[in-house]
């Protein structure tokens, strides 16, 4: 039976902290991309459906990729409309319908 030393195991012990915590940082970055990528596939999908082009677009995408947005007449949403507004988007991006969609609505409105 081969006998470590114990810098071998110090190293090797060393080794495995660094790898959890690379793997950790990698698991937060994959979420916050994933969350933009998902901000981003919703915006361009109503802008899509507004039919917007041009500048109209590009004041849609900035607006909507910053999280202010703006009801029909304009002005800012209060903060219920602003939530209604995300919990809208996120079902539609869950593509959820019926009793599905009805339920996290009703969750989704809940949360502050």
């Amino acid at each position: 039976m081969k006998i470590v030393s114990k810098s071998a195991w110090a190293a090797a012990i060393a080794l495995s902290f660094f790898s959890v915590g690379a793997m950790a940082q990698t698991t937060a970055t994959t979420k916050k991309e994933n969350s933009q990528q998902t901000r981003m596939a919703t915006c361009n999908a109503d802008a899509k459906t507004k039919s917007l082009q041009g500048d109209a677009r590009k004041s849609f995408m900035k607006s909507c990729l910053s999280g202010n947005a703006t009801g029909k007449d304009g002005k800012p949403l209060s903060s219920s409309q602003q939530r209604m507004a995300d919990c809208n988007r996120d079902a539609k991006t869950k593509s959820l319908t019926g009793d599905a969609r009805k339920t996290f609505m009703s969750s989704c409105l809940k949360k502050s």
